[in-house]
């Protein structure tokens, strides 16, 4: 919008009228030097090989083609093309609403027979091009894994699902134990419950421990009474 050979204002009252400094008007970009454009090169090839990688995994890459690179060069190069590795974000126990989440029913609960206390929980697996997650549901008098499931979504119909087999096949529990997470503090999870008349047993909040059963009842070995659970 500055003209150098304006007939009537100068430069400077120009760029004054514009709220433009003259320094950015003056300013001319120095660009990256061919060996970044190289290494962005490179980048942009691995990551759509592995778009998992992070910044260090990236540089381990690098140096393998002989790019000898630091971290924060790479970093930097990879803010600039917009690169981010894919990795599960926050949000995976996101509360839903608290009218439906319920109190811990476990402590100095006395575990002593099959399907007595049922944990489900969710985990990810890292996959070339994203995650898919695991949801695994274990007796916690046995240690056994009763029933699990892969999704490539976190939809609560995924757990009701893989409840709703479970209960088929080794019949309902008295309790069922869950983080606060939101499939779990959902209308639709805690409904699901009611209709089999089961318990509903959460971790308090910030108790990540709560959910693991070596932790609450050391005494027990993993694998007792697997006979039993299976009768």
């Amino acid at each position: 919008m500055v003209q150098k050979d304006h007939k009537k204002l100068s430069i400077r009252s120009q760029c004054k009228l514009l709220s433009v400094t003259r320094s950015s008007l003056y300013y001319q970009a120095k660009g990256e030097s061919k060996e970044n454009l190289q290494i962005m090169r490179k980048l942009d090839e691995i990551y759509l090989d592995n778009p998992t990688y992070g910044v260090l995994r990236m540089q381990d890459e690098l140096w393998e083609d002989n790019f000898h690179v630091n971290e924060k060069r790479v970093r930097r190069l990879m803010r600039l093309m917009c690169l981010e590795a894919i990795y599960p974000k926050k949000n995976l126990s996101k509360l839903g609403k608290a009218c439906y989440i319920h109190p811990y029913l476990l402590k100095n609960l006395n575990v002593a027979r099959p399907n007595q206390v049922w944990q489900i929980d969710i985990s990810y697996i890292a996959m070339a091009r994203g995650f898919m997650y695991l949801t695994v549901i274990i007796d916690m008098y046995s240690r056994m894994v009763v029933g699990w499931k892969i999704s490539n979504t976190l939809d609560k119909e995924a757990q009701t699902e893989l409840l709703h087999e479970c209960i088929a096949r080794y019949g309902k529990p008295e309790i069922v134990n869950s983080d606060q997470g939101s499939q779990y503090t959902s209308e639709h999870w805690v409904e699901t419950l009611k209709e089999h008349s089961v318990k509903i047993s959460m971790n308090s909040k910030g108790r990540a421990l709560d959910n693991i059963c070596g932790a609450v009842f050391p005494h027990q070995k993993m694998g007792l009474h697997l006979s039993e659970h299976c009768k």
